[in-house]
Formats: structure tokens, sequence, C-alpha cells
């Protein structure tokens, strides 16, 4: 062989080595460069796993936390107590969460008056200041000398008009009648009302937030007819 065929060869054998070389370094690096990307890709998609997971377990220990609230203060408005209006306005009575206050603004037979109108108020631990027509209660408490069918037309026409909704309500025997929805823009509640002898007995909540309360202790109402 001659010395330029051999220089020949020997280059294209080393040019050959130098590519196959280049070529596995390219491929090593790609292959390195995508376990890389990979494994990043994991650690992101790992990453976000945990998050959604502490994410719902704190979300889960928030809803639990408040439903043991809901819970306790339920617990805590046992035993309830008792309310009792006068034996000369017919002994209006039912139980009301012992959490909760009472204020008797009104009461014609402590005064030593005829006739006139006997209110109260409850309210969870302190009632709010009595001043206008603003200010809400969970529980009102009224028994009005107005004449009781006189007393229930006045919300006939916020029946049709929709605002309000009317049931009839049995307690112990004696029937009444039951107003849910908006008394007005303002106020959103339920009432019921019962004819007494010669007067009209009121009990109402001014928000449905105190619906529940409210309809338990409806179910507890007696008085003397």
């Amino acid at each position: 062989m001659k010395a330029g065929q051999k220089n020949m060869y020997n280059r294209g054998a080393v040019d050959g080595w130098m590519v196959s070389t280049i070529g596995l370094i390219v491929l090593v690096l790609g292959a390195g460069s995508l376990a890389i990307w990979g494994w990043l890709n994991y650690q992101e998609a790992q990453t976000n796993l945990d998050g959604k997971i502490d994410l719902a377990r704190a979300e889960a220990k928030r809803e639990q936390a408040e439903e043991d609230e809901k819970k306790f203060a339920e617990q805590e408005k046992d035993p309830r107590r008792d309310f009792t209006a006068p034996d000369d306005l017919g002994r209006l009575s039912f139980s009301y969460p012992k959490t909760w206050s009472v204020y008797v603004e009104e009461d014609p037979v402590a005064a030593g008056s005829v006739g006139g109108e006997y209110k109260a108020y409850m309210h969870p631990i302190v009632v709010p200041p009595v001043s206008g027509n603003e200010q809400r209660f969970a529980i009102r408490i009224s028994i009005l000398s107005q004449n009781y069918n006189e007393y229930i037309k006045q919300y006939e026409d916020l029946v049709k008009d929709g605002k309000l909704r009317s049931s009839t309500v049995s307690v112990n025997g004696e029937n009444g009648v039951r107003f849910d929805g908006n008394f007005t823009d303002q106020m959103r509640g339920s009432l019921v009302t019962f004819k007494i002898r010669d007067k009209t007995a009121v009990i109402q909540t001014d928000a449905d937030t105190f619906k529940h309360d409210f309809n338990a202790l409806i179910k507890t109402i007696s008085f003397i007819k």
C-alpha cells in the first residue's frame, strides 16, 4: 500500500471515529437533558400534588372545625330555659336557648295597668338596644289588644304579592297562622300568631339566621285559652 493511500485510510478511520464519538456525545447529552427535563417535570408535578393534598387536608380540617363549633354552640344552648308571660295575658310560654338573654320592654300586668301591650325580646348573649324599627332580634314576643283577624289581615297584600308565604300552624291542639319571607325590604324572617282569649300573641324572628332556633321554639309553645 502506498503512503498516500495509507494516510487517506487513517484519516478516514479517524474521521469516522470522531463522528461516532461526537454522535455518541450528542446522544448522551440529549438523553441527559431529557432525563433532567423529565425529573424536573416530575418534581413540579409532585410539588403540585403535595400542594393539592395539603390544601385538601387544610380544607377538611377547617370544615371539621366549623362543624365541631356548630355542634358545640348547639350543645351550649341546652338545657333550655322556659319563658312565661303573665297569667292574666294567657300565660304564653315556650323553651328557648339558655345562652340567650331576655328583655321585657312593656308589661301592663306588672305596671298595674288595664289593657296595653306586652313586649319582650330575646337575643344571643346580650339583647341589643330596643330603638326604632331597624334593630334585628332573634325573637320578638308581643301580646296585643288588637283583634286577631285584623292583625292577620295586615299581611294579606304581602302574601298576594308573593313576598310572604302564609301557612297554618298547630301547637298543642291550637291553630294559628305562620308567615315566612320578606316583611319589609330590609327584614326577612318568620312569624307565628295565635288568638289567646281577647288578645293576639305574636312570636317572630327578624332573620333567617335564627330560623332553626325559631322552629324549635315554636314546637314548645303553650298558653291558656
